[in-house]
């Protein structure tokens, strides 16, 4: 892993450096960094961003999250300032900021999705990995997703159904049953959810594993052919899809299933682009960043390009 990430180190300095303008100011003059980023990167960015605040006082970071599809609209569609962008799904940047707004897309983690409850939930002692299909569909059981326009754990959520449906070859049409039910508790990122939980508004909620373990969560783990966590699966998982809204107005988008993986770019016109490459660096060392995101139950994946590379300079591909 060593050898890796020693190797992705190299390669993220050649492609950031060769993004960037001419100027010749310091880092040190660069004040402000401004990072959009998925809802299910709180906590880990958070922590990171202290850790690189102690080496570099000097820089204001301003966090800003929302679900994942929200922060690249907030880009393409009310062109908002922003320096890296970090998305709960790769894809978010390929289909949405690739070409016009970014040249590359760094892949760096992975996750897997989970039903949380508390305590308090409805069924708590009956529900398991096997059951809780028809524990959900129950009406005395309410539980929360985010919304899949907005929200990459939306449309994961929908897709762990339709995987579901799939792999217990259920008769009871069990898509659509649970996912018209308890639209009330749909909100636009998973983390918006977990007050309503923790309060007993809602019993149930799919969600990220790391953000369960960061919260301390029960958490119900799925089998790894729903959960969209295990690369043994990808073919079964790309067996469904959904339609989300897509970049513009009147369009959609078809989002088939995949592993899990998480990716950063930063932008072609970030305003602070020297320190956002000081950031995507220590974001990847081995003794900050990653020891930050394993830590907090974020998977590291073997570093790997989108299909979206064609701005990846070739020297940064041949060793």
């Amino acid at each position: 892993m060593k050898y890796i990430t020693h190797i992705l180190s190299i390669v993220i300095s050649i492609i950031l450096l060769s993004s960037c303008n001419s100027s010749q100011k310091h880092t040190a003059e660069q004040k402000n960094l401004i990072i959009f980023h998925a809802g299910s990167l709180s906590v880990p960015f958070k922590a990171i961003a202290d850790s690189f605040k102690k080496e570099n006082p000097n820089i204001t970071i301003i966090l800003e999250a929302a679900g994942s599809v929200e922060c690249a609209r907030k880009i393409t569609e009310l062109n908002r300032e922003c320096d890296i962008l970090a998305s709960a799904d790769y894809l978010v940047i390929d289909k949405l900021l690739i070409p016009n707004f970014a040249n590359w897309n760094l892949q760096f983690s992975g996750n897997e999705m989970v039903i949380a409850y508390t305590s308090k939930s409805k069924f708590v002692n009956k529900i398991d990995s096997i059951s809780w299909p028809d524990i959900l569909l129950n009406d005395d059981v309410y539980y929360g997703r985010s919304d899949p326009n907005s929200d990459p754990c939306g449309y994961r959520t929908l897709i762990t159904l339709k995987l579901a449906e799939k792999y217990y070859k259920t008769t009871t049409d069990f898509y659509n049953k649970i996912a018209t039910k308890d639209n009330r508790f749909i909100r636009p990122k998973e983390v918006d959810l977990l007050a309503l939980l923790q309060s007993g508004a809602i019993d149930y909620l799919f969600i990220y594993k790391s953000v369960a373990l960061q919260h301390d969560l029960k958490f119900i783990s799925l089998n790894s052919a729903i959960n969209l966590g295990d690369s043994k699966f990808k073919d079964f998982y790309s067996n469904v899809n959904v339609e989300i809204r897509g970049a513009k107005p009147n369009t959609s988008i078809t989002v088939f299933g995949e592993p899990m993986i998480y990716s950063f770019t930063i932008l072609k016109n970030a305003p602070n682009k020297e320190v956002a490459i000081q950031f995507a660096q220590f974001i990847l060392d081995e003794k900050k960043g990653l020891v930050i995101l394993r830590n907090l139950g974020m998977p590291i994946i073997q570093p790997s390009y989108s299909e979206v590379s064609f701005n990846i300079p070739d020297t940064a591909l041949n060793f």
